[in-house]
């Protein structure tokens, strides 16, 4: 899958049509793309397993879900801004695809009006082998300035999420073949 180019943005309203969900290409993040030695279930396993998040996630260290389409997704992110301190956050699964896709999106709600969503991808590459990569979208009339604001910075915990993603799903990869 291409996160610049999934299924639900060829559906997705402009700035014009929905100004406060509106979609706009140009106001995305996308982490690096890892190549991680372990099958895509393996991968699966640990993005669905919330609860161990602290022992491998260097963004998210605490999240609490049931994953279940439109539940809320409790979470406590390492502030890029804000050193040594921890910024709650609240997102809702909007799509699941096992074990290939795991998205969750922020609301616009009037004290936060700055909607978004995330894709986590995952493809497989082989039987012991696949691909991750993830990717937000801000969304709505503020999503170019939380792209000039942010975006950098969400690059760059993505990106350190993905790495980090990677050696867990290895190391348990190798722990259990060996």
């Amino acid at each position: 899958m291409d996160p610049r180019n999934m299924p639900w943005m060829e559906t997705a309203k402009n700035i014009e049509e929905d100004p406060i969900n509106g979609f706009n290409k140009d106001w995305m993040v996308v982490s690096e793309k890892v190549a991680i030695d372990a099958p895509a279930s393996v991968v699966w396993g640990i993005l669905s397993d919330l609860e161990n998040y602290n022992a491998w996630n260097p963004f998210c260290i605490r999240a609490e879900s049931t994953l279940e389409m439109g539940a809320p997704v409790l979470m406590q992110l390492v502030s890029s801004t804000m050193p040594g301190q921890l910024q709650p956050n609240v997102e809702y699964v909007c799509e699941i695809d096992e074990p290939h896709l795991l998205s969750w999106g922020a609301r616009w709600v009037e004290e936060f009006p700055y909607p978004a969503r995330r894709d986590q991808i995952i493809d497989e590459t082989g039987p012991n082998r696949c691909t991750y990569v993830s990717s937000d979208a801000f969304l709505g009339e503020h999503g170019g300035h939380v792209m000039i604001f942010c975006g950098p910075w969400v690059r760059r915990a993505f990106s350190d999420t993905a790495l980090a993603l990677k050696a867990r799903a290895e190391t348990l990869h190798s722990g259990s073949n060996g």
